[in-house]
């Protein structure tokens, strides 16, 4: 037997696919490693939801009583159906018409159109995957949510921005871009209106009511050679402080063929279960529940039990309960913290939600928040705290805006956030 040592074979690089290099560099994870991982740094940047709101209690309760009884703990310790559990569904639609302000059987849906996910990013995905071909367009406002803008660079499609005021996405502005993609023959590469309605992330702006319906007949009115459809995010929909009760855009869709609803626990409840659903076009369950059957076989069984012990017994909203009113402090303590210490620099202003996690804060035009900008260096290195790049949130260079940073009160503390508000401040002033 030969004792050589084996000749090193230099083997060549690992060559990806297309998706894996559309979907590269994106930020979302530097984000939430430095909001989580970075004690030192004071974060007004990752989306996360308040510690102390977290519901122990609840979910213990919910565990103890779904395990006492061991015929149901297998159950929920086996795998589940790709749609989801039966009575979780039930329970979302109940919930819904609790929302629309109306019985379970006006909804005009039923449990099959409900579609369980893992938290509503992995629905937003699965709609994308279903829908959307290299080349294919979505419109979306601008500024939108830039994890959604991700999920459509790694798909290859092309988003293309409809200028947004403080009533949300411009429906005019809409109609204009659909004549300009009719006249340059691409109305038929037109898949998708993205619209986060309730409290956009990052904006914190709302569609209002008026524009609601208007975004459903135009969506049917220019479904000319292929239907296009609306993704409604309202995801932040139960995180409501003050101001308007809107109804949603799905309600407006008569027939229930034009849009697509999604909305998650993970704010209202709990982030770590990842639980999110989706209400689609009875034409979507099939190409849905396929693309989602070769992904996971059904989101997680033993979660979609617990969420719906919670809701069944009448905890689920008494926390939402309890979640709004701890966010509502923290966004007036925000707000309070932007008028006591940037009032007096020249040229910022700032977006008061109704509702959500984000204030929306923008600088005078001179000044860049991005990633390599000196404000940027000045706040995460000098004063020790973390925004979010407003730029983050446009699709390209010609819409682009980089003079404004998104603001999160969701995971700090009343006495975080006044302190990160004037740091902040500090940064902005050294620089103006």
């Amino acid at each position: 037997m030969s004792t050589e040592a084996p000749q090193q074979i230099k083997l060549p690089p690992l060559r990806f696919s297309r998706k894996r290099n559309w979907a590269s560099d994106q930020a979302i994870g530097f984000l939430m490693e430095q909001s989580v991982g970075n004690s030192n740094v004071i974060s007004l940047a990752a989306g996360l939801v308040d510690q102390q709101s977290l519901p122990v209690e609840e979910t213990r309760n919910a565990l103890n009583e779904l395990l006492s009884d061991d015929c149901l703990a297998r159950k929920m310790l086996q795998y589940g159906t790709t749609a989801g559990y039966e009575m979780l569904r039930d329970q979302i639609l109940v919930l819904l018409a609790n929302l629309e302000g109306c019985a379970v059987d006006q909804l005009g849906i039923g449990r099959d159109q409900v579609v369980v996910t893992t938290g509503s990013q992995q629905f937003l995905s699965l709609v994308g995957e279903v829908l959307l071909d290299p080349g294919d367009i979505c419109l979306v406002a601008a500024p939108t949510y830039f994890v959604f803008l991700s999920v459509l660079a790694g798909l290859g499609a092309t988003a293309i921005t409809i200028e947004t005021d403080s009533d949300g996405m411009r429906t005019d502005a809409l109609e204009t871009q659909l004549q300009q993609l009719e006249t340059d023959g691409l109305l038929d590469r037109v898949k998708l209106i993205y619209a986060v309605s309730y409290y956009e992330n990052p904006s914190g702006i709302s569609l209002s009511e008026e524009r609601r319906p208007e975004l459903v007949e135009i969506a049917r009115r220019w479904s000319k050679t292929n239907r296009i459809l609306i993704l409604e995010d309202a995801a932040y929909r139960e995180l409501r402080y003050d101001g308007p009760q809107l109804p949603s855009v799905w309600s407006f869709d008569a027939d229930c063929e034009s849009v697509i609803l999604t909305q998650t626990f993970s704010k209202s409840f709990s982030p770590g279960l990842r639980v999110g659903y989706g209400i689609v076009p009875r034409d979507l369950i099939d190409p849905i529940f396929d693309r989602k059957s070769n992904d996971d076989f059904g989101s997680a069984n033993f979660n979609q039990h617990l969420i719906a012990s919670v809701m069944q017994s009448g905890l689920y909203e008494s926390h939402v309960e309890f979640v709004r009113d701890s966010y509502r402090k923290k966004r007036d303590c925000m707000l309070q913290a932007a008028d006591r210490y940037f009032t007096g620099l020249d040229g910022v202003t700032w977006v008061h939600p109704h509702g959500g996690l984000y204030v929306w804060m923008s600088l005078p035009e001179t000044i860049e928040t991005g990633f390599s900008s000196e404000l940027f260096k000045t706040a995460t290195q000098t004063e020790q705290v973390m925004y979010v790049p407003g730029e983050l949130f446009y699709t390209d260079d010609s819409c682009r805006l980089r003079n404004q940073m998104r603001l999160s009160f969701g995971v700090q503390t009343l006495e975080g956030i006044n302190e990160g508000m004037k740091r902040l401040a500090n940064a902005v002033a050294s620089i103006l």
